[in-house]
């Protein structure tokens, strides 16, 4: 029995990779960052929180991450543990910095000090060639990033190749292309839309207000995405890979499909709010994972139509359960 190691653990990537690898047969041990309160909501969508070894550690602190590593002897380690709202970043630097990126040196370095057999995972994203230099972004683009986040997500990009070249360790990184899915934070903008689909198709409101409607993303599902994130850690050797659909698409595309899922018209309910601008705007992302096929035998399985409606599915439910609690 393999035994897997991921930061992060509680988060949206952290759910469908802990599901991903106990069906596998992996012993999941999780990383939980001491809080007054925690949220394992996302575990127990898949009813997995008690077949997981949850420790508590941050992955700012390197000696807790020493420690787990010594205890626990993982094979693999998954770094997903970030502030990952890009929005957030502007008003939260230096934590995002803190955790993001140097968050990422320390799993790291706790791995080169324990011990250099572990393969590490490393999340990096695409938010990382922010001010895009071609028209389709694969391993080669060059990275021009336009945020907090994007800045501190090249920084451990950079540090896990050179973890890599330096210290003789299998460490990888995936470059993911937005990955959405129901375990998605309510504070990301496919979220937004499907929760407010979901509400304003049962009345409980009517208008949705968004921000930049012409942005366009390469959208993918996150239950995908993971077995990218396994696969590139069962190849013969460390590299870099891109993970995407290979296709764009706008606010306004995500709105359309969302809305006539419920038989609504979108222009009647969403409004745009300059307000909810970024500061530095990333117009359009869209990847080639050629390399990922090509190697690893990876291809995205999940429609972005299917996506959204599987999305809206989910909240729509959720919403309804807190309708008949009185909640609304």
């Amino acid at each position: 029995m393999k035994t897997a190691f991921i930061t992060g653990v509680t988060g949206q990537d952290g759910a469908y990779l802990a599901k991903f690898l106990l069906d596998k047969g992996y012993r999941v041990v999780g990383l939980v960052p001491q809080r007054s309160t925690s949220s394992f909501w996302r575990l127990d969508y898949f009813n997995i929180t008690d077949s997981i070894e949850l420790v508590y550690g941050d992955v700012t602190d390197l000696s807790s991450l020493v420690k787990i590593l010594r205890t626990f002897k993982p094979d693999e380690v998954y770094n997903l543990a970030a502030q990952s709202f890009v929005g957030v970043s502007w008003d939260q630097p230096i934590l995002t910095c803190n955790v993001t990126g140097m968050g990422a040196l320390n799993v790291l370095e706790a791995v080169r000090l324990t011990d250099n057999n572990i393969k590490v995972y490393q999340a990096s994203s695409s938010e990382m060639f922010g001010e895009v230099q071609e028209p389709i972004q694969n391993e080669n683009t060059p990275f021009y990033p336009r945020s907090p986040y994007g800045v501190s997500k090249l920084f451990a990009h950079w540090m896990t190749v050179n973890y890599r070249e330096s210290h003789d360790m299998f460490a990888s990184s995936g470059i993911l292309f937005n990955h959405e899915s129901p375990l998605r934070g309510l504070s990301f903008v496919t979220r937004k839309v499907t929760d407010g689909v979901a509400r304003i198709s049962l009345g409980v409101q009517d208008k949705l207000i968004l921000g930049n409607l012409n942005a366009k993303r390469d959208w993918g599902f996150a239950g995908d995405y993971v077995e990218a994130m396994w696969l590139m850690l069962q190849h013969d050797k460390p590299d870099t890979f891109v993970v995407s659909t290979g296709l764009s698409h706008s606010i306004k595309d995500l709105c359309d499909v969302a809305f006539n899922y419920v038989g609504l018209n979108w222009k009647e309910h969403v409004e745009s709010n300059a307000s909810l601008f970024r500061p530095a705007e990333v117009n359009i992302l869209m990847g080639n994972s050629d390399k990922a096929k090509d190697t690893l035998g990876w291809v995205p399985k999940t429609s972005f139509k299917e996506m959204v409606e599987m999305m809206i599915e989910a909240d729509i439910k959720r919403v309804e359960k807190e309708i008949a609690k009185g909640h609304m």
